[in-house]
C-alpha cells in the first residue's frame, strides 16, 4: 500500500501544479502525504531488510537469557535451603 501511495502522491503532487489557478494547498497535502509514505517505507525497509528484526531478535533471546539465569539462580538457592533444613532434620 505504500508503494501505492507513494506512486499517488507524487502524480497528483504535479497535477495540483499543472491546473490553473495551481492549487498550492492540495500540493502541500501531497507533498506531506509523500514524506510520509516514504518515511514508512524507510522504515520497513530497515526493520525487514537491513538486520532491525534480527537485532530485536537477539535482543529479546539475551533478555530471556538473563530472566532464565535469574530463575536458576533462585531454584538453586531455594534448593540449597532444602538441602540445609533436611540435614538439620536428620541432624536432630
Amino acid at each position: 500500500m505504500t508503494g501505492a501511495l507513494c506512486i499517488y502522491s507524487a502524480t497528483f503532487m504535479r497535477y495540483a501544479l499543472a491546473v490553473t489557478p495551481a492549487n498550492y494547498l492540495l500540493f502541500g497535502c501531497h507533498f506531506v502525504n509523500e514524506g510520509a509514505q516514504l518515511t514508512q517505507a524507510y522504515r520497513w525497509m530497515q526493520y525487514n531488510k537491513m538486520g532491525g528484526r534480527e537485532a530485536e531478535l537477539q535482543k529479546k533471546a539475551n533478555e530471556g537469557a538473563g530472566v532464565a539465569a535469574a530463575a536458576l539462580g533462585k531454584v538453586e538457592e531455594t534448593a540449597k535451603n532444602a538441602v540445609e533444613s533436611a540435614k538439620a532434620a536428620i541432624g536432630k
